[in-house]
This record gives structure tokens, sequence and C-alpha cells, in this order.
């Protein structure tokens, strides 16, 4: 094949994605296979928080003197049982986006909540100052869920 032709099957090939349908198409396959990747990166962030609270858990249980006590503060293991819950969200809505190509907004709240909670968990007055913030992120977060969740028992009405 000489280069023209090759330049015009080119042509030809950049046009026909071009379209509309054609370039959605394209777009949907990124989104699909960014979201694959993201959920194989998610396991692997799951699987070291786990790794992380597990070996904590050991260690200060069988190995640190007295034994079967916690010598780390429970603040500090709250918060790595509290990231495994959030990881295991977030994996719950990329599956979910997965499933059905749509961002489910209800879970994105509880996740963002669960990860509010995380910080009012192990929030230390001493060390991070005023809790304001986390005030008003929880009741934006909560009026916000019950907003969407209203909308979402509330039956649709048909055109």
């Amino acid at each position: 094949m000489n280069l023209k032709r090759k330049l015009a099957v080119f042509k030809r090939c950049i046009l026909h994605n071009i379209r509309d349908e054609a370039f959605l198409k394209l777009i949907r396959r990124v989104e699909n296979i960014a979201s694959k990747i993201l959920a194989i990166a998610l396991v692997i962030v799951i699987f070291i928080a786990l790794f992380d609270l597990l070996r904590l858990l050991t260690f200060d249980l069988f190995f640190t003197e007295p034994k079967w006590t916690f010598s780390a503060p429970l603040l500090k293991i709250f918060g790595l049982f509290l990231n495994v819950l959030i990881a295991l969200e977030l994996m719950e809505n990329v599956t979910a986006y997965l499933r059905q190509h749509a961002i489910q907004l209800e879970l994105v709240i509880v996740t963002a909540l669960t990860a509010v909670a995380r910080k009012i968990v192990i929030f230390d007055s001493k060390a991070e100052g005023d809790i304001t913030g986390l005030a008003i992120a929880v009741l934006s977060l909560s009026a916000s869920y019950w907003i969407v969740r209203s909308q979402n028992k509330r039956p649709h009405d048909s055109e």
C-alpha cells in the first residue's frame, strides 16, 4: 500500500470514529477500563489496609508486654478498622458503577459520611483544634443524604 492510500484509510478511520455514536462508544469503553483498573487498585489497597490492621493487632496482643492488652491507642485501631470500611465502600461505589454505568449518589454520600465519621472517631482536640468544620460536614452530608434518599423513594412521574 502506498502512502497516499494509507493516509486515505487513516482519514476514513478518523472520520468514522468522530461521529457521535462511535465517539460515545469509545468514551464508554475508556470509562469501563478505567473503572476496572480502579477496582483492581482498590482490592490492593483493601488487602494492604487489612494487613496493616492485622499486623498491629497481632503484635499488640501477642508480642508486646503485657500480653493480651493494647499498647496502641484504641483510636488508632478504630481508625484502621474504619479505613478498611471506607475502602470497602469505595469498592462498592466502583462495582455499582460497573454494573449500572451510573454514579450512585446515595452510595457516594454514605461513603463520605463514613470518612467524616472516621475523622470524628479519631479526633484529637489537642492536636487538631476545632471540630466546627467536621460538624458542618456531617450536617451537610446528612441533609444531602436525606434529600437523595427521599427523592429515590418517591415514585417518579411517568411521562
